[in-house]
């Protein structure tokens, strides 16, 4: 088995294709679920942000866990219309060239997936837990998604004792960015990025009017940098007034229904959304209705959804000169070339260092089952030859049979003590044949031997 990343995010995909993804409110467990339902896979973990969509799988073979996730992807995307894989097609394609194939099942998206396989794959879950490929490098948010990710699938009994570990090891990495390196301080937020530049339109931000539409986790952290920032006239509108009170109260904004909504865009010099809603909030039309209530009056509206909360500049019947929409395309253009490189050497070093461990510490166990086996076999044994011994020589008291079964186990164990520790030694360099398969050969180990020290519940199960 290994381990297997497909997606795409702002780096590889348009802002379009992105959102196309992020439209249904269901795309993680129909996403799982295709590719579960494919055989092709044993545990799955779709991560979904506003910048980044991805698989990771526990998978027995690339060529046909590729076909099946790239069709997953592509159906979420809404570019195919196609059913779930079924065993025939998987069966198809288990010979074919997996980027072709890729190509071939995943019409309209193929070109902006990028693949991630076993080391790769593991490297790669690390360097997204550090920040490391966020649209704002450095940020801490990610962190967070991961773990509601995981959380989400093993609710579900989607991941098991593979992506539980690579998951976990992933956000302590995650963790030890953030606490052994200054990476936080270097980073900018989106949001950040979102006040400065609408501080090149508007002039100092202090003492102008700001509203921010939505309440989630997002919004957050807009209200607080806004505070940070010297914005004090802010006011927090949301579907549910109760976390929209919660969230005014923590600055001393003012939080407003939303069926106000028409009159706080009216009266906002700068309006930050972040609904998370699933469609436009803000449509051309309550823009137009906003120009036409300021009079010309400048207003920026900076929109942090996906899907986009305003609607686009290139969906406008007609140009609005006193709006600025910065949206989150142009704060990834923006964040370019902000970033510290000395921070992001310390936390790419870091992730070389804990990919090796993660790598070497996985090699191990994979022949632990093939050890312990061999381990319970000998015990077995020892002790089949201890009760003979005492049945021939019932006369032994039990000092002698002690000091018996004492010598015969350290007998046993300095035999064990070098193939074992060498069949480690040779896993994890990688070179040569399969030591743990010629340790089964040679000491007549059965599969159900080695599976009986090894396996774990199945998905669900507890």
């Amino acid at each position: 088995m290994s381990l297997l990343v497909i997606g795409l995010s702002h780096h590889t995909a348009p802002l379009a294709l992105l959102e196309s993804l992020s439209e249904s409110p269901d795309r993680v467990a129909d996403i799982a679920t295709a590719v579960l339902a494919s055989a092709t896979a044993s545990e799955a973990v779709v991560l979904a942000t506003c910048n980044r969509l991805e698989v990771y799988a526990e998978v027995p073979a690339f060529h046909p866990a590729v076909a099946a996730v790239g069709e997953a992807l592509s159906i979420a995307a809404g570019t195919r219309r196609t059913g779930l894989p079924t065993s025939t097609t998987v069966a198809a394609v288990a010979q074919r060239d997996p980027v072709e194939e890729l190509a071939a099942r995943a019409e309209g998206i193929a070109d902006h997936l990028y693949v991630r396989y076993d080391d790769g794959a593991v490297a790669h879950a690390f360097t997204v837990a550090c920040g490391l490929d966020s649209m704002a490098v450095g940020e801490s948010q990610i962190l967070g998604q991961m773990r509601d990710a995981l959380a989400v699938a093993q609710q579900a009994g989607r991941a098991g004792e593979s992506l539980n570990s690579l998951f976990q090891h992933a956000l302590r990495v995650g963790k030890r960015a953030h606490s052994e390196t200054d990476i936080d301080r270097h980073s900018v937020s989106l949001v950040q990025m979102g006040l400065e530049e609408a501080a090149r339109v508007l002039g100092d931000l202090r003492g102008r009017r700001a509203a921010v539409v939505g309440a989630g986790a997002m919004s957050g952290l807009a209200v607080a940098t806004a505070a940070r920032n010297g914005i004090t006239d802010l006011t927090i509108i949301n579907r549910t007034p109760a976390r929209a009170e919660r969230l005014a109260a923590s600055v001393g904004g003012t939080a407003r229904p939303w069926s106000d909504l028409a009159e706080v865009l009216a009266e906002s010099d700068l309006v930050i959304a972040c609904t998370g809603a699933v469609g436009q909030v803000i449509t051309e039309e309550r823009l137009l209705r906003s120009v036409a209530a300021r009079r010309g009056v400048p207003q920026v509206f900076v929109d942090l959804a996906l899907p986009r909360d305003v609607a686009p500049v290139e969906t406008w019947s007609q140009p609005l000169p006193s709006v600025t929409l910065i949206d989150l395309e142009e704060l990834g253009r923006r964040l370019e070339g902000r970033t510290d490189l000395l921070q992001v050497g310390r936390v790419s070093d870091l992730v070389t260092v804990e990919v090796a461990d993660y790598l070497t510490r996985r090699l191990e166990k994979s022949v632990a089952p093939t050890v312990a086996a061999l381990r319970a076999r000998a015990a077995s044994l020892v002790s089949t030859e201890l009760d003979r011994l005492h049945q021939r020589l019932p006369e032994l008291d039990e000092a002698t049979r002690a000091e018996v079964g004492l010598a015969v186990h350290r007998i046993v164990e300095k035999l064990l003590h070098t193939p074992t520790t060498r069949v480690k030694e040779f896993a994890v360099e990688g070179a040569g044949p399969d030591y743990a398969a010629a340790l089964r050969e040679l000491f007549d180990l059965e599969p159900k031997d080695v599976a009986n020290v090894s396996s774990l519940p199945k998905r669900g199960a507890r």
